[in-house]
C-alpha cells in the first residue's frame, strides 16, 4: 500500500513559537507515525522542500511512485534519496540493480532512476524497516550503498558529559556524493544520553532527526527552537522531528539511543554551525 498523497507542513518561523502549545509544536514539527507495516508513510515539508518518511514491506513488495505534491511522473524526476534500514535486513531495487540493506546501512539513490521498489530480505518478513530522506536535485550522481562502519566515523563527546557517541557520516562531501542531502546515523554509547550538546543551528540547511534504537518505555526529550527561547518535544521510538533552519536541535533520552540525522539546504559543509552555548540557552 502506498499513500496517493502526501501530507504537507508548511515552512514556519521563530515568531510562532511564543503563541504554541505542546500540541502545537508536535503537528508541527513532529512525524510521529514513520513506519506502518505494509505501507510507503511519506510528509513534505516546506522547509527545503525535504520528503521524508518510511517503507515497511511486512512481506511484500512496495513501489516509490510519483505524486501529486511534486508534480513528477516518477518519484526521483526531480528528485534524490537517501535510505538508511533500521530495521531487519531487506532489499532496494533501483531500475533493477537490487541492493542488500542490513541494519544500519546507507544507500543512496540519484536523480533520474524511475524505479524503487522495497522488500525484505530473501523475500521473507525480516521486519526491514527503510527510512527515506529525499530532496530536490539538479543533477544526478551514480548510486552508492555503504555498509554499516564504512562511512567517515567520527568518535565525539565524553563519559564525563554523557554524549559519548559514534557517528557514521555516509552522504556528505568527502564521502558519497549528493546533490544537497548530507546524511548519516549517531549511535550513543551505553551512559550517554545527550545529543548535539552544546547545541547548534545552521541558518543554511534543514535538519531531520530519527530517534531509534530506544526501549518502549523510554523516551527523548528533543530541544527546539531559538535560543533564547527554547521548547521541547517528547519523542519515542521511531519517530522523526523536522528542525527548520532557524531552530537548535538537541536532545537527551531516559535510555542510550541511536538517532538519523539527515540535512538538506545551501551546502554540504558537515561543520558549517553556528554554536549555541550552554550558557545561552534559556
Amino acid at each position: 500500500m502506498t499513500q496517493t498523497n502526501i501530507p504537507q507542513r508548511y515552512a514556519t518561523n521563530p515568531a510562532q513559537i511564543p503563541g504554541m502549545t505542546t500540541q502545537d509544536l508536535r503537528d508541527t514539527y513532529l512525524i510521529p507515525d514513520v513506519f506502518v507495516p505494509g505501507e510507503i508513510r511519506l510528509t513534505y515539508t516546506h522547509h527545503d522542500r525535504i520528503v521524508l518518511g518510511g517503507a515497511v514491506p511486512a512481506g511484500g513488495v512496495l513501489e516509490l511512485g510519483g505524486y501529486p505534491e511534486i508534480r513528477s511522473d516518477y518519484f526521483l524526476e526531480h528528485r534524490e534519496v537517501g535510505i538508511i534500514n533500521v530495521g531487519g535486513a531487506g532489499t532496494v531495487t533501483a531500475d533493477g540493480e537490487v541492493y542488500t540493506l542490513v541494519k544500519g546501512a546507507c544507500l543512496y539513490l540519484g536523480r533520474g532512476i524511475r524505479s524503487v521498489s522495497f522488500a525484505d530480505a530473501d523475500g521473507e518478513e525480516s521486519g526491514a524497516q527503510f527510512y527515506l530522506f529525499s530532496a530536490p536535485a539538479h543533477t544526478a550522481y551514480p548510486a552508492a550503498l555503504v555498509s554499516p562502519g564504512e562511512g567517515t566515523v567520527r568518535e565525539l563527546g565524553d563519559q564525563v558529559t554523557s554524549n559519548r557517541r559514534t557517528l557514521n557520516q555516509y552522504i556528505h562531501e568527502n564521502g558519497v556524493k549528493s546533490c544537497q542531502i548530507v546524511m548519516g546515523v549517531t549511535q550513543l554509547h551505553p551512559g550517554s544520553m545527550w545529543n548535539t550538546m552544546p547545541a547548534h543551528t545552521h541558518d543554511r540547511r534543514t535538519e531531520c532527526y530519527l530517534y531509534f534504537d530506544l526501549p518502549e518505555d523510554a523516551r527523548v526529550i528533543h530541544l527546539m527552537g531559538e535560543r533564547e527561547e527554547t521548547r521541547h518535544l517528547v519523542i519515542a521510538d521511531r519517530q522523526a522531528v523536522i528542525s527548520p533552519s532557524w531552530s537548535l536541535h538537541s536532545g537527551v533520552g531516559t535510555s542510550a539511543y541511536t538517532f538519523v540525522w539527515a540535512m538538506a539546504g545551501e551546502n554540504q559543509a558537515f561543520d558549517d554551525m553556528d554554536a549555541a552555548p550552554v550558557t545561552d540557552l534559556r
